[in-house]
């Protein structure tokens, strides 16, 4: 699938640039992204990904990549990487799922080193579900205090 992306390498995208990107689904984009600042200790990185998925904003520690969020004209791709026990554990959750959500999910083959799902968020069910993978992919902090 082809969709547009900012994939010159030359130019980094500002936050702004983003944004005005997203267009449409910005509330989503935003949604999705205060849920992980406020659960995960995760750095927030823009960086190119390649010349075909252009550039990406992906939550990173230790090496470790949380989810990747490639920003598209009025829409955004996530990429999330799934060992073989979280998408058991995702598979045990299909009732709480987006149907959209389950047939990447379901169309994704499992290898070696995960199951990559990229998954299009487009309305508030895509979130969701997203939001609830995210916490299968990593239990939020606890909050402390307040």
């Amino acid at each position: 699938m082809a969709y547009e992306r900012l994939s010159d390498k030359s130019n980094q995208p500002t936050h702004d640039d983003i944004k005005n990107w997203v267009g449409e689904t910005l509330d989503l984009w935003e949604n999705i992204h205060d849920f992980i600042s406020q659960n995960y200790d995760f750095n927030r990185e823009l960086a190119f990904f390649s010349k075909n998925y252009g550039w990406t904003v992906r939550y990173r520690k230790a090496k470790k990549t949380l989810a990747s969020f490639f920003p598209e004209r009025s829409a955004f791709s996530v990429l999330l990487v799934l060992g073989k026990e979280e998408a058991e554990r995702v598979d045990q959750m299909r009732s709480e799922l987006d149907m959209d959500f389950l047939t990447v999910f379901d169309h994704t083959e499992q290898l070696h080193d995960g199951r990559w799902l990229w998954i299009r968020i487009l309305n508030r069910d895509h979130s969701d579900s997203l939001i609830k993978v995210l916490t299968i992919k990593r239990k939020p902090k606890k909050n402390s205090g307040a």
